[in-house]
């Protein structure tokens, strides 16, 4: 069973595990049904998915018209202005058949004039705020990609009172140690204001390599050996303030929800530096943001 843990503030009981529906951007509707099925088998009660995200909220519709009321649902606008993402916020809920989401969040906020535009008058947090106002999103939060991300995330939550951070978290970007010391310090802050802190990119072994034939439909190349997977979800998970998002890919997705069970049904530790070491070294892993 996966334990949950308090969503921030919102006053939602999250699986610390949360079904990252990216993996939806490309997918038929029945493999997108019987991929909801094997989440809500292994307990999953967060689902998180974005405008962007292709065919998603799409594919999420007629899961959430049985079972809205037993997940908590996110989503994200990529706008940067107020009008174009307030059409893209009820554009969103029209897709999925939803009447309200239970998280908006500022997608990939992370670009410094993309960030200055989204707080100016006229910003994509007005339609959030005005969104939450009027019952469309119960809460606002903010995500991001890249080295400079948590410091960002760190700016944004001098701007607004955020519900809930994303941001990538794995081995081989903890070895970039300015990287490592703004995440625990944004984590700190967090910790101190209620803020759920969502981790992306667990499983991550490299960029793609130039002409590599890519065997899953992630914009990066995910590790694929169930007991390098194991390790890299352990490392993530064995830190207990955080939320490990799963993986874009449908295929992939089965093996990071074995690890999981494995992880929290053996009472497994979190791997220490030398295994993880180890681990990078045999599979070639490196960062996927420099």
């Amino acid at each position: 069973m996966i334990p949950l843990l308090p969503f921030g503030t919102t006053g939602h009981a999250s699986t610390r595990v949360i079904f990252g529906a990216a993996a939806f951007s490309e997918v038929t509707q029945d493999e997108a049904d019987t991929t909801l099925e094997l989440v809500r088998r292994h307990g999953l009660n967060h689902i998180d998915t974005a405008a962007s995200y292709g065919e998603a909220e799409l594919r999420l519709a007629p899961f959430l018209a049985d079972h809205r009321d037993e997940v908590f649902l996110a989503t994200k606008t990529g706008e940067r202005e107020a009008e174009a993402a307030w059409t893209e916020i009820n554009k969103s809920l029209e897709r999925m058949g939803v009447d309200h989401v239970d998280l908006l969040q500022l997608h990939n906020l992370v670009d410094e004039a993309e960030w200055q535009q989204a707080y100016a008058p006229g910003g994509v947090l007005e339609a959030a705020v005005r969104a939450r106002d009027e019952g469309l999103v119960r809460h606002v939060g903010v995500t991001g990609h890249g080295i400079t991300v948590a410091q960002q995330h760190l700016r944004s939550l001098d701007q607004f009172d955020f519900s809930s951070v994303l941001l990538p978290y794995n081995f081989p970007m903890a070895r970039n140690e300015a990287y490592l010391d703004e995440f625990e310090a944004l984590a700190a802050v967090c910790a101190s204001r209620g803020v759920a802190v969502q981790t992306i990119k667990s499983i991550t072994k490299a960029p793609w390599a130039d002409g590599a034939t890519q065997h899953a439909a992630t914009w990066y190349e995910p590790l694929k050996d169930p007991a390098a997977i194991d390790t890299a979800v352990a490392w993530v998970l064995g830190r207990p303030d955080v939320f490990l998002n799963t993986v874009g890919d449908i295929h992939v997705l089965p093996l990071v929800l074995d690890a999981v069970d494995r992880f929290f049904e053996g009472g497994a530790e979190r791997p220490d530096g030398d295994v993880m070491a180890d681990l990078e070294r045999r599979w070639d892993m490196a960062p996927l943001f420099v």
